[in-house]
């Protein structure tokens, strides 16, 4: 099913008309209501990839946020949803863990990727990717997350819409998780520092759980004098961050509004309240791009600039600003209440992917213009 609709991605995304770092979709169909995606890039390199596959019996959304490069994002992409539908299909279908099995797949699979590149790009080694999962099947809904990209719910109460996180943060910012950390190593003092300002493993990196970042799980390549010309190395006697995924499962309510699948970049600039405020009081079309675009609002004002200044900075210098942002909106209509009818919504069949890089696409557009 993944090689249905592979469109081209003009079809599937329209340009940022105040923004050429900036992409979205227009407002694409599910089978229980609409969905909506929007990604800002601000690396020199996009190491967000996205991806949303639709059939009349589930929906797949991804966001996976890389961190030393953009391998294991894209690797991910072209992995994680296959390993999902093999895993279901052969287990009668979706549960916890197919879907714990299917990022083990990954995970294996991306190490393997590694020791093939070693020799040319011993770099590949440092490199990984937090991995946030969702699939509705069935009415219910699975979540799957490994480092801090976050899923929250838009959940109707009473006359109001309140926010529920669904998904946990494994950033060793968050006290629980660097507590969880230290108990795992009690024997390393230094196991978390605290370095400019910021709670890390070992000196090098915020979260906790991770596809790829082998040098901090397989010791033998912490060793590698390949990879020790690029100085991370120090003592590694077991590994320091894990790929075992926290899993939650939930049947959906009617009182379930929506769902916001975002990398950390968003959370770094908005709260979960104020993402789901946004949503509520808003039209549907383009509601990605204007949680997307409150956040760079809010970046702007933290480095006292306009919005209109920052839209202007490049790539690469961008992301002293603001890391990559992608935002995925998933409304939950179990019971349709616009123009498709219920009919129809069952039969969609789809799929998005983001792109590879959306400084390169917008220029190849302007060069079509």
């Amino acid at each position: 099913m993944l090689e249905f609709c592979r469109r081209p991605l003009k079809a599937c995304f329209g340009r940022g008309a105040d923004d050429g770092l900036l992409w979205h979709t227009n407002l694409k169909t599910h089978a229980l209501g609409d969905y909506s995606i929007a990604i800002v890039q601000a690396n020199s390199t996009l190491e967000d990839q996205s991806q949303v596959l639709t059939s009349p019996s589930a929906t797949y959304v991804g966001i996976y946020d890389g961190h030393g490069g953009p391998e294991t994002s894209r690797f991910i992409a072209d992995n994680l949803f296959p390993f999902l539908q093999k895993f279901a299909s052969e287990e009668g279908g979706l549960s916890e863990s197919v879907i714990k099995k299917a990022f083990n797949e990954t995970e294996e699979k991306f190490l393997q990727f590694v020791k093939q590149s070693l020799t040319s790009r011993p770099q590949i080694c440092s490199v990984g990717s937090c991995c946030l999962v969702g699939v509705i099947s069935n009415n219910v809904l699975y979540v799957a997350n490994l480092g801090d990209s976050r899923v929250v719910l838009g959940k109707k109460v009473d006359s109001s819409v309140v926010a529920e996180r669904l998904s946990t943060d494994h950033n060793v910012g968050v006290e629980e998780i660097r507590n969880e950390v230290m108990a795992l190593h009690p024997d390393d003092a230094h196991i978390v520092v605290y370095t400019h300002g910021v709670w890390r493993i070992k000196g090098i990196i915020q979260v906790s759980r991770s596809i790829g970042d082998v040098f901090l799980k397989k010791p033998e390549f912490n060793r590698d004098p390949l990879f020790q010309q690029f100085g991370y190395w120090f003592p590694l006697k077991r590994p320091v961050m894990t790929a075992e995924p926290s899993v939650l499962s939930r049947t959906l309510t009617p009182e379930d509004m929506f769902l916001i699948f975002a990398s950390d970049g968003l959370w770094e600039h908005l709260t979960d309240e104020a993402a789901v405020d946004i949503i509520h009081k808003n039209p549907r079309p383009g509601i990605a791009k204007r949680l997307v675009r409150a956040a760079l609002e809010e970046a702007a004002r933290k480095k006292e600039m306009r919005y209109k200044d920052l839209t202007r900075v490049q790539k690469g210098e961008r992301r002293h600003i603001h890391d990559d942002i992608t935002v995925i909106v998933v409304y939950l209509d179990q019971y349709p209440h616009n123009s498709l009818s219920g009919s129809k919504r069952h039969g969609v069949y789809g799929y998005t992917n983001a792109p590879v890089d959306i400084f390169s696409l917008n220029n190849a557009d302007k060069d079509d213009l």
